[in-house]
């Protein structure tokens, strides 16, 4: 009896475990949507709690570990192309949403709260739109004289020895320099990367990370995000924000939006389409504005925090995100051969 038990058990647990697998995340006629999330569960989560509270439709949320950021997420929709369980997917940067849009992962919704957002943050035929972005900024020492105002001063001789950026393989670091690639041309980046190594430029493990050497003296300055800049300055450390290549004949600064994706096949489109367009929102972009995040409205005319500057006040680096996608694909060996010299 007991081992017929035991045997019933096992086959119940194993029915259990064969349910959990086919059961997709929610059902089809639920008021619910099912969205993947590249951006920090920390900043992205109470703005989803404020969907379910104003709409009255839950929310089925999966975020994205942080080792692996930005892609785990990705290659889940990948996988499940042929039989989609999201709805929406909130990227934390364009340049996925556009190769999830390359591989027909996407399907095109124009939101009406988008019509404000300049056209050079949204995909042409609507694939994807983006919302509340990252700058890429200079954070420099507060005791640094003569504060640099471009990336270029990475290969100032004065700055020798002085300086640290992020690993290029990973992150806005690697889009960065994908960005420049299509507006300066192969081969001015790169003698940029050479003149990097030549410079004795330091490489840190992340943003963050150089951010934190420039705040504790060990270098004077790093190009990070603005996220990490404005947090450092809040904490109190002796630190500057400087958005680089602002001058007439300079490049830009380099804005990396959020990005919200309508699913091709949602499960749920009509509530997708009501999620998409709270992100999009200048409601959303506000909170935010004012979040840790720090992140800048890309709607003209949203309030924001003082030491962030709105969008209108930036010259922004004319790039296309397409052009970006493909350009970090393309560049990776070139950048892992980099990292060895």
């Amino acid at each position: 009896m007991k081992t017929a038990l035991s045997i019933l058990g096992i086959l119940l647990l194993l029915g259990a475990l064969l349910f959990i697998r086919r059961t997709p995340l929610a059902s089809r006629n639920d008021p619910v949507v099912v969205v993947y999330v590249s951006e920090d569960q920390v900043f992205s989560e109470p703005i989803l709690r404020d969907f379910e509270r104003e709409t009255g439709i839950r929310v089925k949320a999966v975020y994205d570990t942080e080792e692996a950021k930005s892609t785990g997420v990705v290659n889940r929709l990948l996988a499940e192309k042929a039989n989609p369980q999201a709805d929406v997917y909130w990227a934390n940067e364009p340049i996925r949403a556009e190769l999830l849009r390359q591989q027909g992962v996407a399907a095109a919704y124009r939101s009406p709260n988008a019509a404000q957002i300049p056209a050079e943050f949204k995909d042409p035929a609507g694939y994807w739109t983006g919302f509340s972005a990252r700058a890429r900024v200079l954070i420099v020492g507060d005791s640094v004289e003569a504060k640099p105002a471009s990336i270029l001063a990475y290969l100032d001789p004065r700055w020798a020895g002085r300086a640290v950026i992020a690993n290029p393989l990973f992150g806005t670091t690697t889009a960065h320099i994908a960005a420049l690639f299509t507006i300066w041309g192969e081969a001015r980046t790169q003698e940029f990367l050479a003149g990097l190594r030549r410079n004795g430029v330091a490489i840190s493990t992340s943003n963050g990370e150089s951010a934190d050497f420039v705040a504790a003296g060990q270098h004077s300055f790093s190009l990070v995000d603005s996220d990490d800049a404005i947090n450092r300055r809040r904490q109190g450390k002796p630190v500057t924000l400087i958005y680089p290549d602002q001058g007439a004949e300079e490049s830009g600064c380099f804005i990396v939006p959020n990005a919200a994706l309508l699913i091709a096949g949602a499960p749920h489109p009509a509530a997708a389409r009501q999620l998409i367009d709270y992100l999009l929102s200048a409601q959303t972009e506000k909170k935010l504005a004012f979040a840790d995040c720090a992140q800048i409205p890309l709607h003209p005319g949203v309030e924001t925090p003082p030491e962030l500057r709105p969008l209108s006040d930036l010259k922004v680096m004319q790039v296309d995100y397409a052009a970006v996608a493909a350009k970090m694909a393309e560049i990776q060996p070139l950048l892992k051969a980099w990292l060895e010299l």
